[in-house]
């Protein structure tokens, strides 16, 4: 058993990423993958952790991609250093810097008394997300849930949301191929495209060199997954899967189980290794 989508306080989860291979070792997986947005601060550390409890550590990201609907990329077997995913990273963590500092003054002028500076503290470093935001809120009072605190707020359309700088899906692809990368489409029900048009889009996804599809999310159920996992078939591309754990922000998922009920083989990291050009 493998898990291939976790979050750690490098971006928006809240354990650090040692804690990632320890959780997963606890469930029995074989590997883990750490997988924090537009970052791989991560990696080092989670690596020499798993190396202590026996469990693989998988490097790697998870890219917010340029779509109607959220389309985000999982870029698997990439490390921290030069190469040109990892330099396009940089920019993408400087402009997330400068997002959520705009976003401490705008939460500051819908009276919402939370700083910059706050946001960091409570994301132990600068790889601010917005479940650190929302923390923010429910420790103050001002809402009573992390849900809330999205559903109110954060969401995108609500009044604290602001966009953030995204990649191009082909740039995207193209980069994560050149740092000897493979790719996965992130959660695919996220993109909230009809069949038809969810079919178009995996259809030039895989033509510009995805490898993989989350069919076995955490979240999803096992008719979605089924879906998703025939949908992948169509186009030869790996059925992967992931808790998408972030700790107490999502805290109905676990690493290695997400709600209970997740299984992710161990054969389907050997399937994305071959896919490496």
């Amino acid at each position: 058993m493998i898990d291939l989508h976790t979050h750690s306080t490098a971006s928006d989860g809240s354990d650090p990423p040692e804690r990632i291979p320890e959780l997963a070792a606890a469930a029995g997986c074989q590997a883990v993958a750490l997988t924090d947005h537009d970052r791989l601060q991560g990696v080092g550390a989670a690596q020499k952790r798993a190396a202590e409890v026996g469990v693989e550590l998988v490097p790697g990201c998870e890219l917010s991609l340029e779509a109607r609907g959220t389309m985000h990329l999982l870029v698997y077997f990439v490390e921290p250093g030069p190469g040109p995913l990892q330099d396009s990273l940089i920019r993408l963590q400087q402009a997330r810097t400068e997002r959520n500092q705009r976003l401490a003054a705008r939460l500051a002028e819908l009276g919402l008394p939370i700083t910059y500076g706050e946001m960091v503290v409570e994301a132990g470093g600068d790889g601010v997300g917005r479940p650190h935001m929302a923390a923010i809120l429910v420790r103050k009072g001002i809402v009573n849930s992390i849900q809330e605190a999205f559903d109110v707020w954060l969401a995108k359309g609500k009044p604290a949301y602001l966009d953030k700088e995204r990649l191009q899906p082909a740039d995207a692809l193209a980069l994560a191929k050149a740092s000897g990368g493979v790719s996965v489409l992130a959660h695919p029900m996220s993109l909230e495209q009809p069949p038809d048009q969810l079919e178009r889009t995996v259809a030039e996804l895989a033509g510009l060199g995805l490898a993989g599809l989350e069919a076995v999310y955490g979240r999803y159920d096992p008719d979605q997954r089924s879906e998703l996992s025939s949908l992948a078939g169509r186009h030869g591309l790996v059925v992967t899967g992931g808790s998408d754990y972030h700790g107490s922000y999502k805290p109905d998922l676990s690493v290695g189980t997400g709600r209970g009920d997740l299984h992710v083989p161990d054969s389907v990291l050997d399937a994305l290794r071959q896919r490496i050009a």
